[in-house]
This record gives structure tokens, C-alpha cells and sequence, in this order.
């Protein structure tokens, strides 16, 4: 891997590389559904086996080596022992999921459905108390189940939103949220205190500021005792760190305004990000799907390196545009192919084009990691995905 690090250190750095790197499956936004991975597997002709999962929230399975070999990806992921359920990855066992597919998965899920076709997941595997998440009859992911109970403002109490964020031991690694709404129902935990109900964060963005720099101050605080303690383990055998996956936009719009940005979360990811580039080598990597481009500023002034997904197919995401105005201070790990048009409903040579294209747009001078617009999801045509490694295949070539 000496030179797929050379070829993507090169790229954070803005520099042309032989050829774009690429990264599937190193991080849980960068990930491929596991029923792609086990298409991919047969279409390769690889050991017919059940697939790792490595993020059963989103049932994202593993890419593993020789996979990862065969598709040209450039990157390697690193992460705890306990996923957002609070149930041990370490320790895992074979079940069959809903759809049929032999997966691997923690010892205490059970991917059995119930007499409606659900299937239910519990905080740390315990079933004494109410489940967590859910996934429905027909889904291939899971859903939060969210257990907000009556909030009582004058009890409010910042140390219940930061409840499953702690100090890393030397068995466990971990990052931060800051907002992100896949973590605010706290599906890892039995009891959730505090605001767990997406809709009521979103509110608090405008109706209890107070309350969230409180939040937002204590997670910093344990996050950068946490990458302190990373750096002194790690070292620079890490080059990025993926540090919070909070979302600013929807397919149209941004979910507060530049100015709300800048009150709400700059300072806090200032200071995060500071630590970070005065006592690390590392590049700090921000997931945010949605039309950002009013947000993109703020993110940069936050002290960002990359920014993640790169959804295109939002609106003003135009990839020239970002290329120009953004392209010298940000690297665009994504962007390299629409996930919700051209990868599920175009052909094979259309899907070619748009990879060539978007190489060609964002790889320009470096800062490009090759990525879809977010997970490649579980109905996605084989054969289009077969296309699009094959179109990378051809550009390294």
C-alpha cells in the first residue's frame, strides 16, 4: 500500500498524482452496501463466504484486501470496537439477513424478524429495555427509533447529550458528533436523556443555543483528550481523521444559514481543528451531505481539510464550480459518480463518461479522492457498478 499512501498524500496536498486515488470502504460515508459486496465478490469470481458487516446501521460490508485489490482502492479504515448500537464488533456470528445474504455480524443482533417482517435492534444487545432501531420489512438499512421523553427545560442538562461520548480506552477508538442526527437518538444507549428527537435538536438549533455550546464545548473537550491520546498510539501511521459527519444541506437548501453556522459550530470545530493541525500531521475530513456550497466558506474558515460527499446532484453543486471557487482549500473526497441518477438508473456508457468526466473536473491538480456521492446502496445494478471500477480500472491503465 507504500504507493497508494504516496498517491493519496500527493492529493491532499494538491498535487497531480499518476492517477486519482480512489477509497471505498474506509470510512462508514464511504462505504458499499452489503449486498454490493457480495455481487462484487461473485462478479470477481472471489471465495463465496459471508460478508463482514462493518456498519450495521447503514449494513455496509467489508472490503476486505483482496477485494479491495481487485476494485483499486487506495485506502485502508481504521475504528472501534463498538458500533453505534454499543454492541461489540469483535465478537461476531452468522446470520441471515431479511433479503437471504449470509452476513457476519455482532454476537448479540439478531437479524430475525418478527411476525410483521421487522427486525429490531437493542442498546448493547440488551433486551430488558425498549429497542433502539429498527429495520422495517423491506429495508436494507436500519432506522433510529427515537424514545424522546417530555423535556423539561428548566432540567436540561448538557451531560445527558454527550452521555455516549467518552474518553477512549487502549481497547476502543471513537470521534464526535457535534449535531450529527444519526447519533442524536443515542441508539447505543438504554436510557437516553437530553434532546433525542431529531426534530427537536434541529429546534434547538434556533431555540436553545445556550444549551448546545454547552453540548458542542463539552464533546470538543473530549474529543481532543481523545485524538491526543490517538496521536501518542498512532502517530502519522494515520493521514486523516474523519472527525464529524453533521449535515448542513438538503437536496435544495442548507439546514441553518451561514451566519447560524458561523455562531453555532465554528468555534467549536475551530477548536477541534486547531489542536489538530498545531499537534498532528493529519488532514481533518467533514461529512455533510447536501447543497452546501453558502456553508462551504464557513467550513473552510473552521479549519476543514476535506469535505465529503460531495453531492453533485444537489442544487448549485455544480463540480467546475466547486472545482474553481473551492478546489485550492478543500481536497473532494466523493463527487466521482451520482448516486442517485447515473450510478442506479443509467447505462454502462453513460456511467463511463461520468466517471471520466468527473476525474477529469475534480482530479485536476490533485485534491480528489475518488468516491461515489455517498454509500453505494443495496439495488444498485451490478453491472453498473462493475462499469464504474471498470472505468477506473481503465484510467489507471
Amino acid at each position: 500500500m507504500s504507493k497508494s499512501r504516496d498517491r493519496v498524500l500527493q492529493a491532499l496536498n494538491h498535487q497531480n498524482t499518476d492517477y486519482v486515488p480512489v477509497d471505498f470502504g474506509s470510512t462508514a460515508v464511504t462505504g458499499i452496501h452489503c449486498r454490493i459486496v457480495e455481487a462484487l465478490r461473485n462478479h470477481y469470481g472471489l471465495e463465496s463466504k459471508p460478508v463482514k458487516i462493518v456498519d450495521a446501521f447503514q449494513m455496509l460490508g467489508e472490503v476486505d484486501e483482496e477485494l479491495a485489490e481487485l476494485l483499486g482502492v487506495d485506502c485502508i479504515g481504521i475504528g472501534g470496537a463498538k458500533d453505534i448500537f454499543d454492541l461489540d464488533t469483535t465478537q461476531l456470528h452468522e446470520q441471515v439477513t431479511p433479503w437471504g445474504q449470509r452476513v457476519l455480524v455482532p454476537l448479540s443482533m439478531d437479524l430475525t424478524p418478527d411476525s410483521q417482517g421487522d427486525v429490531y435492534v437493542y442498546a448493547g444487545g440488551d433486551k430488558t429495555y425498549p429497542p433502539s432501531a429498527v429495520m422495517p420489512k423491506g429495508c436494507y438499512f436500519i432506522n433510529a427509533i427515537e424514545r424522546q421523553q417530555p423535556i423539561d427545560e428548566e432540567k436540561l442538562n448538557p451531560e445527558d447529550n454527550v452521555e455516549e461520548f467518552t474518553l477512549l480506552t487502549d481497547a476502543d477508538l471513537g470521534g464526535t458528533a457535534l449535531g450529527d442526527v444519526a447519533f442524536v437518538p443515542g441508539m447505543g444507549l438504554k436510557e437516553p436523556k437530553g434532546i433525542r428527537s431529531v426534530v427537536e435538536w434541529y429546534m434547538s438549533t434556533a431555540m436553545r443555543q445556550d444549551y448546545l455550546h454547552q453540548v458542542f464545548e463539552k464533546e470538543i473537550d473530549i474529543a481532543i483528550a481523545n485524538y491526543e491520546k490517538l496521536w501518542n498510539t498512532l502517530g502519522d501511521k494515520v493521514d486523516v481523521v474523519l472527525t464529524c459527519g453533521t449535515d448542513f444541506g438538503s437536496q435544495e437548501s442548507q439546514f441553518c444559514s451561514l451566519d447560524t453556522f458561523k455562531e453555532l459550530w465554528l468555534p467549536h470545530y475551530r477548536r477541534m481543528n486547531d489542536w489538530i493541525h498545531q499537534h498532528t500531521t493529519w488532514k481533518v475530513f467533514k461529512h455533510s451531505c447536501g447543497a452546501i456550497i453558502p456553508i462551504l466558506p464557513g467550513l473552510i474558515e473552521a479549519g476543514f481539510d476535506i469535505i465529503n460527499p460531495v453531492q453533485i446532484n444537489a442544487k448549485d453543486m455544480d463540480s467546475h464550480r466547486l472545482k474553481e471557487e473551492f478546489g485550492s482549500q478543500l481536497t473532494f473526497w466523493g463527487g466521482g459518480i451520482d448516486t442517485q441518477q447515473i450510478l442506479p438508473f443509467g447505462t454502462p456508457d453513460e456511467i463511463r463518461r461520468h466517471v471520466i468526466g468527473q476525474c477529469e473536473i475534480l482530479g485536476r491538480d490533485g485534491g480528489f479522492i475518488f468516491n461515489a456521492v455517498h454509500n453505494i446502496q443495496a439495488n444498485v445494478p451490478i453491472e453498473n457498478v462493475v462499469a464504474l471500477f471498470d472505468t477506473l480500472k481503465s484510467l489507471r491503465n
